[in-house]
């Protein structure tokens, strides 16, 4: 476990990007993924758990550090079949290479842990200490993966400098 984490959230659901917009004419524009409302939804319910959890909650505000690990359910297609069944073919990639894009999960994540309260504004991210996308097949063998998908989310404060240097 994490204990300099200031926050840490475990989100389960599938979790989607946010930024593609499609138009729907006469200046109507909606999200293109239809699986970003449930999943920022899941992010705000279990952010606001958490929160409940920690009496006294304020949300953070100042500069922080996050850590995302978004886990994923393997396609079939990396499973054998017969008597291999159950087992991940050789040709079964190491890491999900794919969509959704990495930067569009974080975009949806952040938005949602602002609406939940648990900072002031996602622009207080000032870097990442973690952000990956990982197959649930990994759990147990690396940190923050689910056994189903979803994502650990993590929020650090940012230490000030030593003797108060600011660069």
């Amino acid at each position: 476990m994490d204990t300099d984490a200031a926050l840490t959230v475990t989100v389960y659901g599938l979790p989607a990007p946010q930024g593609s917009k499609r138009s729907l004419g006469n200046s109507v524009m909606v999200e293109s993924s239809i699986h970003v409302g449930p999943w920022r939804e899941a992010v705000v319910w279990a952010m606001r758990q958490e929160i409940i959890r920690n009496r006294g909650w304020s949300a953070l505000d100042e500069a922080l550090e996050a850590s995302m690990v978004f886990s994923f359910a393997r396609p079939k297609s990396h499973y054998g079949t017969g008597r291999n069944k159950g087992e991940l073919k050789p040709s079964a990639p190491a890491r999900p290479a794919t969509v959704p894009d990495l930067s569009k999960l974080a975009r949806s994540t952040e938005d949602a842990v602002t609406t939940a309260g648990g900072y002031r504004d996602d622009a207080l991210i000032v870097g990442y200490r973690r952000l990956e996308k990982r197959y649930t097949t990994d759990h147990g063998q690396v940190p923050d993966v689910l056994d189903v998908q979803g994502a650990v989310i993590r929020l650090y404060r940012c230490e000030a400098p030593p003797g108060g240097d600011h660069r």
